[in-house]
């Protein structure tokens, strides 16, 4: 029997205890809240997963390799900016429609930026991501001299980031779905999954076994830059105008959705189908969170708090194992 072109998904102790997590989160938000357990609230929080979900893909992808990138929030607003800045400039032609793909192209573009500067230049990425990250504010409020940037997204946009599948399955948590698909098979199945691991893991035994790990860790900072332009387009669509620090909320909660989903952050070791876990253990308490009417900045410390014991903890684990 030939074998699935899907992706087998397996489930470590991590997932596992994440999933246990997840529905004592679900019956505690039941009981806080009575609209939490309707199918109409949940499909919203998936919606919002989604979003979040891209983000934390292309995070994941740079931590898999060993590096983190920080220039999410920017990348994000950036390529939302950039595609519906060519949306509004095309006017009525018939080509604004491809707009969408102006804005993969900035989020590309930032990923080659930003994977040059560390895999060519060998400079740490937290410090060489946040420096890029701080450039793209720049040059956004340079663009907008300093106002709010609103504009329209295209049509695809808007279907994709707030339209629903017979008005009930938002076209978000569909197009999420399939990416996953898509991750988890290029990870598990295809050499440059196997690559990135390697990479991880052992960064100069695997260039001493002839892989060429600069374009490994560059290709996972493009992989990175066009998560968050997806993200960044989708939330336009869903919002229905692009503006600046659009994508401040996202950086901690995707890298808390990584770590918390069990992928190492020291590189090497994670699965995708951990990382959905996580996202929706994080979507589930930032709107349980919200609905006690907790403020932003409380949420941060929640996902900051959440990050350093999650870190702390699979530490401990190593060692103990290691021991």
């Amino acid at each position: 029997m030939n074998q699935s072109i899907f992706p087998r998904i397996s489930m470590d102790t991590s997932t596992r205890a994440l999933l246990i997590v997840l529905t004592i989160l679900i019956a505690v938000g039941g009981m806080v809240h009575d609209q939490f357990l309707s199918p109409r609230y949940l499909l919203l929080q998936l919606q919002s997963g989604a979003l979040l979900g891209i983000i934390a893909a292309g995070a994941m992808l740079v931590i898999l390799v060993g590096h983190i990138d920080l220039s999410v929030p920017w990348t994000l607003s950036v390529s939302a900016i950039v595609s519906t800045a060519v949306m509004q400039a095309g006017g009525g032609s018939e080509w604004v429609e491809l707009s969408p793909l102006a804005g993969l192209v900035a989020g590309a573009a930032i990923g080659i930026l930003n994977g040059f500067g560390v895999a060519y230049l060998r400079i740490p990425s937290l410090i060489w991501t946040l420096a890029i990250n701080a450039i793209l504010l720049g040059a956004s409020a340079f663009y907008a001299g300093n106002a709010v940037v609103a504009s329209q997204p295209s049509h695809l946009m808007t279907m994709l980031g707030s339209g629903k599948l017979f008005n009930l399955v938002p076209n978000s948590v569909l197009l999420w779905i399939v990416f996953s698909v898509g991750l988890m098979w290029l990870l598990r199945r295809t050499v440059i999954g196997r690559y990135i691991y390697l990479v991880g893991s052992r960064e100069k035994a695997a260039y001493l076994s002839g892989i060429d790990t600069r374009r490994v860790v560059l290709g996972a900072f493009v992989l990175s830059g066009v998560c968050s332009a997806i993200a960044g387009m989708l939330l336009a669509g869903y919002a229905g105008q692009a503006y600046q620090r659009m994508g401040d909320p996202y950086l901690l909660p995707g890298i808390a959705a990584v770590v918390v989903g069990g992928t190492s952050i020291l590189g090497g070791k994670g699965t995708y189908g951990g990382t959905i876990a996580g996202v929706l253990v994080i979507t589930l308490i930032s709107s349980m969170l919200s609905l006690m009417h907790v403020p932003e900045a409380i949420k941060q410390i929640c996902y900051g708090v959440l990050i350093v014991g999650m870190v702390s903890l699979y530490s401990i684990r190593q060692t103990t194992a290691a021991a």
